[in-house]
Protein backbone atom coordinates (compact mmCIF):
# COMPACT_ATOMS: atom_id res chain seq x y z
CA UNK A 1 0.00 0.00 0.00
CA UNK A 2 1.13 3.62 -0.71
CA UNK A 3 1.51 5.52 2.32
CA UNK A 4 -1.16 8.30 2.45
CA UNK A 5 -0.68 11.78 4.39
CA UNK A 6 -1.84 11.66 7.94
CA UNK A 7 -3.73 14.63 6.99
CA UNK A 8 -5.90 13.19 4.63
CA UNK A 9 -9.76 13.94 5.93
CA UNK A 10 -11.25 10.56 7.30
CA UNK A 11 -14.36 9.24 5.68
CA UNK A 12 -16.17 10.21 9.32
CA UNK A 13 -14.65 13.60 8.99
CA UNK A 14 -16.23 14.20 4.94
CA UNK A 15 -19.27 12.83 6.32
CA UNK A 16 -19.26 15.08 9.06
CA UNK A 17 -18.44 18.00 6.33
CA UNK A 18 -21.34 16.92 3.82
CA UNK A 19 -24.13 16.47 5.97
CA UNK A 20 -26.92 18.50 5.14
CA UNK A 21 -24.91 21.31 3.37
CA UNK A 22 -27.74 21.17 -0.04
CA UNK A 23 -28.78 24.32 2.34
CA UNK A 24 -26.43 27.10 1.18
CA UNK A 25 -27.99 29.67 4.17
CA UNK A 26 -25.55 28.06 6.51
CA UNK A 27 -26.44 29.65 10.10
CA UNK A 28 -23.13 29.91 11.89
CA UNK A 29 -23.93 29.86 15.65
CA UNK A 30 -20.26 30.38 16.72
CA UNK A 31 -16.80 31.15 15.09
CA UNK A 32 -13.08 31.64 16.04
CA UNK A 33 -12.21 35.10 16.48
CA UNK A 34 -8.05 34.26 16.02
CA UNK A 35 -6.98 30.60 14.68
CA UNK A 36 -4.01 29.00 15.69
CA UNK A 37 -1.26 30.01 13.34
CA UNK A 38 0.95 26.59 14.54
CA UNK A 39 1.28 24.96 10.99
CA UNK A 40 -0.15 22.04 12.81
CA UNK A 41 -3.34 24.06 13.18
CA UNK A 42 -3.72 25.40 9.78
CA UNK A 43 -3.05 21.83 8.13
CA UNK A 44 -6.05 20.41 10.22
CA UNK A 45 -8.22 23.12 9.25
CA UNK A 46 -7.28 22.99 5.56
CA UNK A 47 -7.85 19.30 5.23
CA UNK A 48 -11.41 19.85 5.54
CA UNK A 49 -11.00 22.17 2.56
CA UNK A 50 -9.41 20.05 0.38
CA UNK A 51 -11.22 16.53 -0.39
CA UNK A 52 -14.54 17.60 -0.57
CA UNK A 53 -14.94 16.39 -4.35
CA UNK A 54 -13.51 12.74 -3.33
CA UNK A 55 -16.79 10.91 -2.35
CA UNK A 56 -18.22 12.41 -6.25
CA UNK A 57 -14.72 11.89 -8.08
CA UNK A 58 -15.09 8.11 -6.84
CA UNK A 59 -18.26 7.61 -8.67
CA UNK A 60 -21.12 9.75 -9.79
CA UNK A 61 -19.36 12.34 -11.25
CA UNK A 62 -17.47 9.70 -13.03
CA UNK A 63 -20.66 8.51 -14.09
CA UNK A 64 -22.36 11.45 -15.10
CA UNK A 65 -18.65 12.45 -17.06
CA UNK A 66 -17.66 9.25 -18.75
CA UNK A 67 -21.39 7.91 -19.77
CA UNK A 68 -22.72 10.96 -21.18
CA UNK A 69 -19.76 11.27 -23.38
CA UNK A 70 -18.70 8.80 -26.01
CA UNK A 71 -16.65 6.70 -23.68
CA UNK A 72 -18.81 4.59 -22.27
CA UNK A 73 -22.82 2.86 -22.63
CA UNK A 74 -24.50 2.13 -18.86
CA UNK A 75 -25.92 -0.86 -19.77
CA UNK A 76 -28.10 -3.27 -17.31
CA UNK A 77 -29.21 -6.69 -16.94
CA UNK A 78 -32.63 -7.21 -16.81
CA UNK A 79 -32.75 -4.81 -14.22
CA UNK A 80 -29.55 -5.13 -12.47
CA UNK A 81 -27.73 -1.83 -12.37
CA UNK A 82 -30.42 0.32 -14.13
CA UNK A 83 -30.50 1.43 -10.57
CA UNK A 84 -32.86 4.39 -11.03
CA UNK A 85 -31.48 5.23 -14.47
CA UNK A 86 -27.55 6.18 -12.51
CA UNK A 87 -25.83 5.44 -15.75
CA UNK A 88 -28.31 5.13 -18.59
CA UNK A 89 -29.44 8.65 -18.07
CA UNK A 90 -26.72 9.95 -18.72
CA UNK A 91 -25.76 7.74 -21.59
CA UNK A 92 -29.24 8.52 -23.55
CA UNK A 93 -28.56 12.38 -22.77
CA UNK A 94 -31.72 11.84 -20.95
CA UNK A 95 -30.99 13.13 -17.37
CA UNK A 96 -33.68 14.30 -14.71
CA UNK A 97 -33.53 16.68 -11.99
CA UNK A 98 -33.44 12.76 -9.86
CA UNK A 99 -31.22 11.39 -11.81
CA UNK A 100 -28.55 9.75 -9.11
CA UNK A 101 -25.56 10.71 -11.06
CA UNK A 102 -25.76 14.48 -10.10
CA UNK A 103 -26.78 13.58 -6.61
CA UNK A 104 -23.30 15.15 -5.54
CA UNK A 105 -24.17 18.71 -5.68
CA UNK A 106 -24.33 19.48 -2.21
CA UNK A 107 -20.97 17.61 -1.68
CA UNK A 108 -19.16 21.05 -3.83
CA UNK A 109 -21.39 23.12 -1.68
CA UNK A 110 -20.37 21.60 1.43
CA UNK A 111 -16.55 22.12 0.08
CA UNK A 112 -17.02 25.58 -0.43
CA UNK A 113 -18.41 26.50 2.73
CA UNK A 114 -15.21 24.79 4.24
CA UNK A 115 -13.61 26.99 2.13
CA UNK A 116 -15.02 30.02 3.11
CA UNK A 117 -14.87 28.90 6.80
CA UNK A 118 -10.75 28.65 6.87
CA UNK A 119 -10.64 31.94 5.09
CA UNK A 120 -12.39 33.21 8.01
CA UNK A 121 -10.53 31.29 10.53
CA UNK A 122 -7.12 32.29 9.10
CA UNK A 123 -7.94 35.69 9.10
CA UNK A 124 -9.46 36.68 5.72
CA UNK A 125 -8.48 36.49 2.04
CA UNK A 126 -5.72 39.22 2.86
CA UNK A 127 -3.64 36.87 4.64
CA UNK A 128 -0.97 34.26 2.86
CA UNK A 129 -2.40 31.17 4.55
CA UNK A 130 -5.37 31.31 2.82
CA UNK A 131 -4.33 31.33 -0.64
CA UNK A 132 -4.85 27.38 -0.53
CA UNK A 133 -8.52 27.62 0.60
CA UNK A 134 -8.94 30.67 -2.16
CA UNK A 135 -7.68 28.57 -4.52
CA UNK A 136 -10.01 25.79 -3.98
CA UNK A 137 -13.20 28.03 -3.39
CA UNK A 138 -12.32 28.65 -6.84
CA UNK A 139 -11.70 25.14 -8.06
CA UNK A 140 -15.34 23.91 -6.35
CA UNK A 141 -16.72 26.80 -8.21
CA UNK A 142 -15.39 25.25 -11.53
CA UNK A 143 -17.22 22.02 -11.27
CA UNK A 144 -20.40 23.32 -10.54
CA UNK A 145 -20.10 25.72 -13.41
CA UNK A 146 -18.82 23.10 -15.91
CA UNK A 147 -21.48 21.05 -14.76
CA UNK A 148 -24.34 23.07 -14.47
CA UNK A 149 -23.90 25.99 -16.01
CA UNK A 150 -25.25 29.31 -13.81
CA UNK A 151 -23.81 28.67 -9.84
CA UNK A 152 -24.31 30.72 -6.75
CA UNK A 153 -20.44 32.74 -6.33
CA UNK A 154 -20.02 31.92 -2.47
CA UNK A 155 -17.52 34.00 -1.35
CA UNK A 156 -18.71 34.95 1.92
CA UNK A 157 -20.75 32.67 4.86
CA UNK A 158 -24.41 33.98 4.57
CA UNK A 159 -25.81 35.13 7.61
CA UNK A 160 -29.04 34.54 8.76
CA UNK A 161 -31.95 34.20 5.88
CA UNK A 162 -29.72 35.74 3.10
CA UNK A 163 -30.59 34.15 0.21
CA UNK A 164 -28.00 33.41 -2.44
CA UNK A 165 -28.57 33.59 -5.95
CA UNK A 166 -27.06 32.02 -9.01
CA UNK A 167 -25.39 33.71 -11.07
CA UNK A 168 -24.81 33.63 -14.84
CA UNK A 169 -22.19 31.44 -16.28
CA UNK A 170 -19.40 34.23 -17.62
CA UNK A 171 -19.47 35.71 -13.99
CA UNK A 172 -18.76 32.75 -12.38
CA UNK A 173 -15.70 32.48 -14.87
CA UNK A 174 -14.44 35.83 -13.90
CA UNK A 175 -14.83 35.17 -10.23
CA UNK A 176 -13.08 32.02 -10.81
CA UNK A 177 -10.32 33.94 -12.71
CA UNK A 178 -10.37 36.58 -9.97
CA UNK A 179 -10.08 33.78 -7.15
CA UNK A 180 -6.86 32.01 -8.61
CA UNK A 181 -5.15 35.32 -9.22
CA UNK A 182 -5.69 36.41 -6.02
CA UNK A 183 -4.48 33.20 -4.60
CA UNK A 184 -1.16 32.78 -6.92
CA UNK A 185 1.37 35.06 -5.28
CA UNK A 186 0.64 32.92 -1.87
CA UNK A 187 0.85 29.28 -3.42
CA UNK A 188 3.64 27.32 -2.78
CA UNK A 189 5.53 26.49 -6.14
CA UNK A 190 7.11 23.23 -4.04
CA UNK A 191 5.75 20.27 -6.03
CA UNK A 192 6.68 17.15 -4.18
CA UNK A 193 5.01 14.67 -1.49
CA UNK A 194 4.12 17.23 0.84
CA UNK A 195 2.16 19.40 -1.80
CA UNK A 196 0.65 16.46 -3.18
CA UNK A 197 -3.20 16.49 -3.55
CA UNK A 198 -3.00 20.02 -2.28
CA UNK A 199 -3.38 23.29 -4.21
CA UNK A 200 -0.39 25.09 -5.14
CA UNK A 201 0.77 27.51 -7.36
CA UNK A 202 0.79 24.93 -10.34
CA UNK A 203 -2.40 23.51 -9.46
CA UNK A 204 -3.64 27.16 -9.78
CA UNK A 205 -2.42 27.63 -13.14
CA UNK A 206 -3.39 24.36 -14.38
CA UNK A 207 -6.91 25.48 -13.39
CA UNK A 208 -6.59 28.71 -14.78
CA UNK A 209 -5.19 27.33 -18.34
CA UNK A 210 -8.28 25.03 -18.20
CA UNK A 211 -10.72 27.92 -17.42
CA UNK A 212 -9.23 29.67 -20.29
CA UNK A 213 -9.24 27.00 -22.99
CA UNK A 214 -12.97 26.49 -22.40
CA UNK A 215 -13.13 30.42 -21.95
CA UNK A 216 -15.43 30.72 -25.11
CA UNK A 217 -17.95 28.07 -23.59
CA UNK A 218 -17.56 29.56 -20.10
CA UNK A 219 -18.41 32.90 -21.75
CA UNK A 220 -21.85 31.99 -23.14
CA UNK A 221 -24.54 33.09 -20.73
CA UNK A 222 -26.98 30.41 -23.02
CA UNK A 223 -24.75 26.86 -23.21
CA UNK A 224 -27.11 26.22 -26.49
CA UNK A 225 -25.26 29.16 -28.42
CA UNK A 226 -21.80 28.17 -28.04
CA UNK A 227 -20.42 26.72 -31.04
CA UNK A 228 -16.54 25.86 -31.86
CA UNK A 229 -16.45 29.81 -33.77
CA UNK A 230 -17.13 31.18 -30.79
CA UNK A 231 -14.81 33.76 -29.95
CA UNK A 232 -12.23 33.00 -26.79
CA UNK A 233 -9.92 36.35 -26.29
CA UNK A 234 -7.84 33.89 -23.64
CA UNK A 235 -6.05 32.01 -26.25
CA UNK A 236 -2.63 33.50 -25.65
CA UNK A 237 -2.99 33.82 -22.06
CA UNK A 238 -3.45 30.05 -22.04
CA UNK A 239 -0.28 29.79 -23.79
CA UNK A 240 1.19 31.18 -21.55
CA UNK A 241 0.76 29.57 -18.67
CA UNK A 242 1.23 25.90 -20.63
CA UNK A 243 4.56 27.29 -21.78
CA UNK A 244 5.14 28.60 -17.64
CA UNK A 245 4.27 24.93 -16.46
CA UNK A 246 6.65 23.42 -19.41
CA UNK A 247 9.32 25.92 -17.95
CA UNK A 248 8.99 25.21 -14.58
CA UNK A 249 10.93 21.39 -15.00
CA UNK A 250 8.86 19.91 -12.45
CA UNK A 251 6.54 17.48 -14.77
CA UNK A 252 7.33 15.36 -17.33
CA UNK A 253 6.11 12.19 -19.50
CA UNK A 254 8.86 9.96 -17.88
CA UNK A 255 6.19 7.47 -16.38
CA UNK A 256 4.97 4.97 -18.44
CA UNK A 257 1.12 5.71 -19.37
CA UNK A 258 -0.23 2.06 -17.46
CA UNK A 259 1.84 2.48 -14.14
CA UNK A 260 0.44 6.30 -14.08
CA UNK A 261 -2.86 5.15 -13.43
CA UNK A 262 -2.34 1.51 -10.99
CA UNK A 263 -2.80 1.52 -7.32
CA UNK A 264 0.96 2.08 -6.75
CA UNK A 265 0.30 5.52 -8.23
CA UNK A 266 1.10 8.96 -5.66
CA UNK A 267 3.75 11.58 -6.05
CA UNK A 268 6.44 10.07 -7.80
CA UNK A 269 4.35 10.41 -10.71
CA UNK A 270 5.57 13.33 -12.66
CA UNK A 271 2.75 13.88 -14.72
CA UNK A 272 0.15 14.65 -12.26
CA UNK A 273 0.47 18.36 -11.38
CA UNK A 274 -2.76 17.88 -9.12
CA UNK A 275 -4.51 14.60 -8.46
CA UNK A 276 -7.13 13.09 -5.51
CA UNK A 277 -5.28 10.94 -3.47
CA UNK A 278 -7.12 7.40 -2.01
CA UNK A 279 -6.28 4.62 -0.32
CA UNK A 280 -8.80 1.34 0.23
CA UNK A 281 -8.32 1.91 4.05
CA UNK A 282 -8.09 5.53 5.08
CA UNK A 283 -9.15 7.56 2.29
CA UNK A 284 -11.81 5.65 0.91
CA UNK A 285 -14.57 6.09 -2.65
CA UNK A 286 -12.30 4.97 -5.35
CA UNK A 287 -14.81 2.55 -6.91
CA UNK A 288 -13.88 2.44 -10.86
CA UNK A 289 -13.23 -1.45 -11.24
CA UNK A 290 -16.23 -2.15 -9.60
CA UNK A 291 -18.74 -1.13 -12.31
CA UNK A 292 -15.82 -1.63 -15.19
CA UNK A 293 -15.39 -5.19 -14.56
CA UNK A 294 -17.46 -8.36 -15.74
CA UNK A 295 -20.31 -8.67 -14.08
CA UNK A 296 -19.79 -12.61 -13.18
CA UNK A 297 -15.95 -11.94 -12.64
CA UNK A 298 -16.38 -12.72 -8.42
CA UNK A 299 -18.30 -16.08 -9.36
CA UNK A 300 -14.80 -17.34 -10.66
CA UNK A 301 -12.07 -19.14 -8.49
CA UNK A 302 -9.33 -16.66 -9.96
CA UNK A 303 -10.94 -13.62 -11.92
CA UNK A 304 -9.03 -12.49 -15.16
CA UNK A 305 -6.62 -9.78 -13.17
CA UNK A 306 -5.01 -12.68 -11.82
CA UNK A 307 -6.52 -13.03 -8.49
CA UNK A 308 -9.62 -13.96 -6.73
CA UNK A 309 -12.48 -11.42 -6.32
CA UNK A 310 -14.35 -11.25 -2.42
CA UNK A 311 -17.05 -8.91 -3.62
CA UNK A 312 -19.51 -8.47 -6.39
CA UNK A 313 -18.48 -6.46 -9.33
CA UNK A 314 -21.16 -4.09 -11.43
CA UNK A 315 -19.80 -4.61 -15.30
CA UNK A 316 -22.26 -2.27 -16.39
CA UNK A 317 -19.53 0.19 -17.80
CA UNK A 318 -19.48 -0.74 -21.68
CA UNK A 319 -16.79 1.33 -23.86
CA UNK A 320 -18.58 2.01 -26.98
CA UNK A 321 -16.78 0.73 -30.15
CA UNK A 322 -16.02 4.61 -31.42
CA UNK A 323 -13.47 4.65 -28.19
CA UNK A 324 -11.84 0.63 -29.16
CA UNK A 325 -11.85 2.60 -32.64
CA UNK A 326 -9.25 5.06 -31.24
CA UNK A 327 -7.25 2.89 -29.00
CA UNK A 328 -5.63 1.22 -32.15
CA UNK A 329 -2.55 3.18 -33.19
CA UNK A 330 0.23 0.61 -33.94
CA UNK A 331 2.32 0.04 -30.51
CA UNK A 332 0.35 2.30 -28.35
CA UNK A 333 0.35 1.48 -25.03
CA UNK A 334 -3.05 3.71 -24.29
CA UNK A 335 -4.48 0.76 -25.99
CA UNK A 336 -3.72 -1.68 -23.05
CA UNK A 337 -6.63 0.48 -21.17
CA UNK A 338 -9.20 -1.98 -22.58
CA UNK A 339 -10.14 -5.46 -22.95
CA UNK A 340 -11.95 -6.65 -25.46
CA UNK A 341 -12.16 -9.59 -27.83
CA UNK A 342 -11.24 -13.40 -26.31
CA UNK A 343 -10.24 -12.36 -23.17
CA UNK A 344 -7.23 -13.39 -21.49
CA UNK A 345 -5.56 -13.55 -17.83
CA UNK A 346 -3.26 -10.89 -16.78
CA UNK A 347 -0.19 -12.36 -15.27
CA UNK A 348 2.03 -10.67 -12.10
CA UNK A 349 3.02 -7.97 -14.13
CA UNK A 350 -0.42 -7.14 -15.18
CA UNK A 351 0.42 -8.12 -18.88
CA UNK A 352 -1.92 -10.22 -20.81
CA UNK A 353 -0.51 -13.60 -20.84
CA UNK A 354 -1.05 -16.29 -23.35
CA UNK A 355 -3.67 -18.16 -21.28
CA UNK A 356 -7.61 -17.73 -21.96
CA UNK A 357 -9.64 -17.11 -19.46
CA UNK A 358 -12.86 -19.92 -19.54
CA UNK A 359 -16.43 -19.26 -18.01
CA UNK A 360 -18.68 -22.11 -18.54
CA UNK A 361 -17.00 -24.04 -20.58
CA UNK A 362 -15.45 -21.57 -23.36
CA UNK A 363 -13.40 -18.90 -23.32
CA UNK A 364 -14.76 -15.34 -22.41
CA UNK A 365 -15.45 -12.87 -25.35
CA UNK A 366 -16.20 -9.36 -25.18
CA UNK A 367 -18.14 -7.45 -28.08
CA UNK A 368 -17.23 -4.50 -29.71
CA UNK A 369 -20.74 -3.50 -30.79
CA UNK A 370 -22.98 -2.97 -27.52
CA UNK A 371 -26.32 -5.04 -28.61
CA UNK A 372 -29.48 -4.83 -26.52
CA UNK A 373 -31.70 -7.72 -25.54
CA UNK A 374 -34.59 -6.51 -27.57
CA UNK A 375 -36.24 -3.59 -29.35
CA UNK A 376 -38.58 -3.24 -26.65
CA UNK A 377 -39.07 0.00 -25.30
CA UNK A 378 -38.64 -1.32 -21.74
CA UNK A 379 -34.71 -2.74 -23.11
CA UNK A 380 -34.19 0.42 -25.03
CA UNK A 381 -34.64 2.81 -22.34
CA UNK A 382 -32.99 0.70 -19.54
CA UNK A 383 -30.08 -0.20 -22.52
CA UNK A 384 -30.50 -3.71 -21.25
CA UNK A 385 -28.38 -6.35 -22.54
CA UNK A 386 -29.86 -9.33 -20.87
CA UNK A 387 -28.77 -11.07 -17.48
CA UNK A 388 -26.94 -13.77 -19.15
CA UNK A 389 -23.00 -14.45 -20.63
CA UNK A 390 -24.00 -12.56 -23.58
CA UNK A 391 -25.70 -9.58 -21.83
CA UNK A 392 -22.67 -9.34 -19.30
CA UNK A 393 -20.34 -9.66 -22.15
CA UNK A 394 -21.41 -6.98 -24.37
CA UNK A 395 -18.40 -4.44 -24.73
CA UNK A 396 -14.99 -3.97 -24.07
CA UNK A 397 -14.02 -3.21 -20.71
CA UNK A 398 -11.61 -0.22 -18.75
CA UNK A 399 -9.28 -1.97 -17.33
CA UNK A 400 -7.16 1.54 -16.76
CA UNK A 401 -7.95 1.82 -13.38
CA UNK A 402 -5.95 -1.54 -12.10
CA UNK A 403 -7.29 -3.33 -9.37
CA UNK A 404 -6.12 -5.33 -5.97
CA UNK A 405 -6.87 -8.17 -4.12
CA UNK A 406 -7.19 -5.95 -0.86
CA UNK A 407 -9.33 -3.34 -2.98
CA UNK A 408 -12.00 -6.24 -2.70
CA UNK A 409 -11.62 -7.34 1.12
CA UNK A 410 -11.89 -3.42 2.18
CA UNK A 411 -15.53 -3.01 0.32
CA UNK A 412 -13.86 -2.70 -3.06
CA UNK A 413 -12.39 0.72 -2.44
CA UNK A 414 -9.08 1.32 -4.34
CA UNK A 415 -5.98 3.09 -3.75
CA UNK A 416 -5.72 4.39 -7.37
CA UNK A 417 -5.11 7.90 -7.08
CA UNK A 418 -7.48 9.83 -9.61
CA UNK A 419 -5.16 12.69 -11.53
CA UNK A 420 -7.23 15.83 -12.30
CA UNK A 421 -4.53 18.23 -14.09
CA UNK A 422 -1.81 16.14 -15.96
CA UNK A 423 1.43 17.80 -17.56
CA UNK A 424 0.06 15.67 -20.85
CA UNK A 425 -2.42 17.74 -21.00
CA UNK A 426 -0.90 20.99 -20.36
CA UNK A 427 1.04 19.91 -23.71
CA UNK A 428 -2.19 19.29 -25.80
CA UNK A 429 -3.79 22.46 -24.23
CA UNK A 430 -0.79 24.60 -25.97
CA UNK A 431 -1.32 23.07 -29.29
CA UNK A 432 -4.99 23.54 -29.24
CA UNK A 433 -5.02 27.03 -28.31
CA UNK A 434 -2.31 27.60 -31.26
CA UNK A 435 -4.68 25.55 -33.57
CA UNK A 436 -7.38 27.99 -32.26
CA UNK A 437 -5.51 30.63 -33.39
CA UNK A 438 -3.12 31.56 -30.27
CA UNK A 439 0.14 32.61 -31.11
CA UNK A 440 2.43 30.13 -31.22
CA UNK A 441 5.73 30.40 -28.70
CA UNK A 442 9.07 28.60 -28.02
CA UNK A 443 9.40 26.82 -31.61
CA UNK A 444 6.32 24.34 -30.56
CA UNK A 445 4.26 23.56 -33.08
CA UNK A 446 0.19 21.66 -32.60
CA UNK A 447 2.00 18.81 -34.76
CA UNK A 448 5.34 18.98 -32.23
CA UNK A 449 3.57 19.24 -28.88
CA UNK A 450 1.38 16.01 -30.09
CA UNK A 451 4.67 14.13 -31.02
CA UNK A 452 5.82 14.66 -27.25
CA UNK A 453 2.92 12.39 -25.86
CA UNK A 454 2.60 9.93 -29.52
CA UNK A 455 6.43 9.20 -28.46
CA UNK A 456 6.53 8.33 -24.75
CA UNK A 457 3.56 6.11 -25.47
CA UNK A 458 5.37 4.38 -28.35
CA UNK A 459 3.07 5.58 -30.72
CA UNK A 460 3.69 6.15 -34.34
CA UNK A 461 4.84 10.03 -35.24
CA UNK A 462 2.25 12.12 -36.44
CA UNK A 463 3.17 13.59 -39.64
CA UNK A 464 2.07 16.71 -40.78
CA UNK A 465 -0.13 19.70 -39.40
CA UNK A 466 -2.94 18.46 -37.16
CA UNK A 467 -6.83 19.70 -37.23
CA UNK A 468 -8.92 20.08 -34.26
CA UNK A 469 -10.58 16.91 -35.02
CA UNK A 470 -7.08 15.05 -34.95
CA UNK A 471 -6.35 16.54 -31.69
CA UNK A 472 -9.66 15.98 -30.23
CA UNK A 473 -8.85 12.35 -31.40
CA UNK A 474 -5.75 12.48 -29.52
CA UNK A 475 -7.52 13.91 -26.04
CA UNK A 476 -9.91 10.87 -26.27
CA UNK A 477 -6.70 8.33 -26.31
CA UNK A 478 -4.69 10.58 -23.43
CA UNK A 479 -7.42 11.20 -21.49
CA UNK A 480 -9.82 8.18 -21.80
CA UNK A 481 -11.57 7.47 -18.53
CA UNK A 482 -10.48 10.40 -16.84
CA UNK A 483 -13.66 12.42 -17.06
CA UNK A 484 -12.54 15.09 -19.39
CA UNK A 485 -14.19 13.75 -22.79
CA UNK A 486 -17.93 15.50 -21.80
CA UNK A 487 -15.77 18.98 -21.46
CA UNK A 488 -13.83 17.99 -24.50
CA UNK A 489 -16.71 17.01 -27.05
CA UNK A 490 -18.76 20.44 -26.05
CA UNK A 491 -16.33 22.64 -26.88
CA UNK A 492 -14.85 21.00 -29.88
CA UNK A 493 -18.99 21.30 -30.72
CA UNK A 494 -19.48 17.12 -30.70
CA UNK A 495 -21.32 17.19 -27.61
CA UNK A 496 -24.17 16.00 -29.76
CA UNK A 497 -22.53 13.84 -32.39
CA UNK A 498 -24.36 10.45 -32.94
CA UNK A 499 -22.97 7.57 -30.91
CA UNK A 500 -24.20 4.62 -29.46
CA UNK A 501 -27.70 4.39 -28.81
CA UNK A 502 -28.39 7.84 -27.41
CA UNK A 503 -30.08 9.25 -30.64
CA UNK A 504 -32.00 5.62 -31.29
CA UNK A 505 -33.81 6.12 -28.08
CA UNK A 506 -33.53 9.77 -27.40
CA UNK A 507 -33.67 11.13 -31.24
CA UNK A 508 -34.58 14.69 -29.63
CA UNK A 509 -30.53 14.66 -28.13
CA UNK A 510 -29.75 15.64 -31.52
CA UNK A 511 -31.08 19.15 -31.00
CA UNK A 512 -31.44 19.24 -27.24
CA UNK A 513 -28.25 21.54 -26.91
CA UNK A 514 -29.59 22.67 -23.62
CA UNK A 515 -27.78 19.20 -22.34
CA UNK A 516 -24.52 21.00 -22.47
CA UNK A 517 -24.94 21.63 -18.97
CA UNK A 518 -26.94 19.17 -16.17
CA UNK A 519 -30.26 20.17 -14.19
CA UNK A 520 -30.21 21.20 -10.59
CA UNK A 521 -31.24 17.95 -8.57
CA UNK A 522 -34.92 18.56 -7.02
CA UNK A 523 -33.41 18.40 -3.31
CA UNK A 524 -31.21 21.99 -4.15
CA UNK A 525 -34.18 22.83 -5.30
CA UNK A 526 -36.04 22.52 -2.95
CA UNK A 527 -34.13 23.98 -0.52
CA UNK A 528 -32.93 27.05 -2.63
CA UNK A 529 -36.80 28.39 -3.73
CA UNK A 530 -35.98 31.26 -5.05
CA UNK A 531 -33.43 29.53 -7.68
CA UNK A 532 -34.91 29.18 -11.44
CA UNK A 533 -34.55 25.27 -12.70
CA UNK A 534 -31.71 24.90 -16.01
CA UNK A 535 -33.55 25.54 -19.38
CA UNK A 536 -35.44 22.68 -20.41
CA UNK A 537 -34.63 20.64 -17.47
Amino acid sequence: MKKISKLLVSIGLLATATTGCTDLDVDITSQYTEYPDSEIAIEAKMANVYYAFRGALGRRYSEACGCSSDEFTGISFDGDYYDNGTTAHPTLHWVNPDSPCIDWYPDITAGITNCNRAIVDLGGEEIPAAAPAIAMRAFYHFILMDMFGATPILNHIPEGDEAIDRSPRPEVAAFIEEDLLKALPNLTKESNASTYGKPNYWMAKALLAKLYINWGVYSCADVATYTPNTANPKLNDCIAICDEIMASGLFDLNNSYREKFWPENGAHITDFIYAMPYDRITAQGMQYARYRTWRQMNGVDVSFYGFKLSSSVGGNLAVNSEIVDLLSLPGDERNLSIVGGPIYYFDENRNISDEPFIYDGQQLVFTKEITLKSSSQSDMEQLNTGKDVNGWSQGYKSVKWFPTYDDYVNGRNQSNDMPIFRYADIILTKAEAILRGGTATNGDTPQSLMNQIRAYVNAPAFEGTPTLDDLLDERGREFFDENWRRNDLIRFGRFEDDWGYKHIVHPEAKTELFRRIFPIPTGVMNTNTNWSQNTGY
